[in-house]
């Protein structure tokens, strides 16, 4: 049974672009039980288009993450649909109009939350997966010695020039839309979410996955019935203006970008004292493994661990792939018994 998630409210809250949101919620779920000490804590932010309920099946005693042994939260992303988005809040706007959700703005209320609601201080994992990982190198860079430990697949600290033309790619093919006036959607997006949808099919999964036709695996008769079946009714489930939001935070991903590191990247993730575990798939097409190398070689406890996989940028979440959900368990594992 699906249990309901939980809502954390912070008033008046202002965002890094300047706007101030008189009500913000957080929404998040939790798993497994706080010990008395509240040294159990594993926090697993979601990521790009995903609410809790898309990435929680690596949760389980026989899992990636186990709640028997650990407390685990798990914050939904502003512009997720869930916690404060577009879609559900009228002070939330777009690149458009000059607001914006930072990783700055998800990594302070999650600190509210665990602070104010659980009491807690110290995190034994900040465990994160694309968008995800992005924010647990802002807890790292930002934490301190609250943060013991850092599992980042897949994702960097700082979203490189290259991954960017991808955003903008997938931002400029929904808007195209006709039902796009400028500032919003009037309608719901066809030609722009069957657009959007395949530039992320291309990104997502590399060349060989496509050439050894893995999708076929999958249940899919065809190329196109897995482009349609797969990739674009999952994002047609999303509120397109909530899809640009994410789109603007990860624009603005940038771990040095804040009143702590005033723009030195490099300081950011030189300051950053949790064992860190760097995890880029070999064939992601977004983060690549050269980007994550490069980032981890600045961390200081940090150690480069790719997974070895063919699924491309979908290997760091691998709920369709038993192969490699077995090699980020392993290593998990090992993580968290340092």
């Amino acid at each position: 049974m699906t249990r309901s998630p939980h809502s954390f409210t912070l008033n008046n809250f202002t965002l890094q672009c300047g706007a101030t949101l008189p009500t913000t919620q957080l929404v998040y779920q939790t798993y497994g039980e706080l010990n008395d000490n509240r040294t159990n804590v594993i926090l697993y932010p979601t990521s790009y288009g995903a609410q809790h309920t898309d990435i929680d099946w690596l949760i389980g005693r026989d899992r990636i993450l186990d709640p028997s042994r650990w407390f685990i939260i798990i914050p939904n992303l502003f512009g997720n649909g869930l916690s404060s988005s577009p879609s559900t809040n009228t002070h939330c706007g777009l690149q458009e109009q000059g607001f914006w959700f930072s990783h700055l703005d998800n990594i302070r209320a999650q600190d509210q939350l665990l602070k104010n609601v659980f009491g807690i201080e110290q995190i034994a994992l900040v465990y994160g997966w694309s968008m995800g990982a992005q924010q647990a190198y802002h807890w790292g860079a930002l934490g301190g010695d609250r943060v013991q430990r850092i599992a980042a697949l897949c994702g960097t600290a700082r979203t490189t020039e290259h991954n960017r033309i991808f955003l903008l790619s997938l931002r400029a093919a929904l808007t195209a839309d006709p039902a796009w006036n400028g500032e919003r959607f009037t309608a719901v997006p066809d030609r722009g979410f069957r657009a959007y949808a395949r530039i992320y099919a291309s990104w997502a999964a590399s060349q060989a996955y496509y050439r050894e036709r893995l999708y076929v695996d999958l249940g899919y008769a065809t190329l196109e019935d897995y482009l349609v079946q797969s990739w674009e009714a999952s994002y047609r489930r999303r509120d397109p203006h909530n899809l640009l939001a994410m789109i603007d935070t990860w624009l603005h991903c940038d771990v040095g970008d804040n009143p702590t590191y005033r723009g030195d990247y490099k300081l950011a993730l030189q300051s950053i004292q949790a064992r860190t575990l760097v995890m880029p798939a070999t064939t992601d097409l977004y983060f690549t493994p050269e980007d994550c190398q490069a980032e981890a070689d600045l961390i200081p406890q940090a150690q480069y661990h790719p997974i070895p996989s063919i699924w491309g940028h979908r290997a760091g979440n691998p709920y369709q792939n038993p192969v490699d959900e077995a090699f980020i368990r392993a290593a998990i594992t090992q993580l968290l018994a340092t």
